[in-house]
């Protein structure tokens, strides 16, 4: 039964994938690991590279399956979900952000931003304002009509942050994302997320190389030897 106060469980979560070399075992990247994070709390997983951090955040989301465990978010086993109902949940309870800015290349800010909303389910009155509102409090109230080749690094992953708390999701998940930003940008792309996804209550797992980054957040864990553990 999941407990109402936990947003993300994950319970005995393995993975391996296919060795690089002919007749060498599979390569284990996760085992056994187990995960409860609680409805609005902040959580930074940061470890070696290659050590399967981007992997965990991808099972925890549900973009990657496990080879066994199980994964419970905001009380739902995704196991449980069809890829139709996995992808309603997701637009409608997750959002995503990524080293990479990604944006619809041809679409504007704002556009890239309310599509996010119409997809889960807003109205085009209802994702204009919300994807305005957002910009606006991101910095971006004159990038509104600009499309990703006219904005700096900073400022798509900005577009990003709107878009990924556009349909005030339960959880964020964030992979690196100000890996790829310079000091300054990096320290103010820090500050917005962590201020509005303290606002809003919502609950973000975070990977980063960063320890800085790691220690403002409510828990780090550090993810050795194909196992989670508190702390850096």
């Amino acid at each position: 039964m999941a407990n109402s106060f936990e947003c993300v469980h994950l319970s005995s979560i393995t993975k391996s994938f296919p060795a690089t070399q002919a007749g060498d075992s599979r390569l284990m990247i996760l085992e056994g690991i187990s995960l409860v994070i609680k409805h609005g709390q902040s959580v930074a997983i940061v470890g070696k590279s290659g050590s399967g951090k981007s992997t965990l955040l991808e099972i925890a989301a549900g973009l990657l399956e496990a080879d066994s465990g199980t994964v419970m978010l905001d009380g739902v086993l995704l196991h449980d979900l069809d890829d139709r109902k996995k992808a309603i949940f997701r637009a409608q309870k997750m959002g995503f952000i990524f080293q990479a800015s990604y944006m619809l290349a041809d679409f504007t800010a704002l556009e890239n931003v309310k599509i996010a909303a119409l997809i889960a389910g807003s109205s085009p009155r209802e994702a204009h304002a919300a994807a305005t509102d957002l910009l606006h409090r991101v910095g971006l109230e004159k990038r509104l009509h600009h499309t990703s080749d006219k904005l700096s690094g900073g400022e798509r992953q900005r577009v990003v942050i709107a878009r990924s708390l556009v349909n005030n999701p339960a959880i964020i998940f964030a992979d690196e994302p100000t890996g790829n930003l310079d000091e300054e940008n990096a320290a103010m792309i820090e500050e917005l997320l962590l201020g509005l996804v303290k606002e809003r209550n919502a609950t973000l797992l975070l990977v980063t190389h960063n320890p800085q980054f790691a220690s403002k957040l409510d828990r780090v864990l550090t993810l050795r030897e194909r196992t989670l553990v508190e702390g850096m």
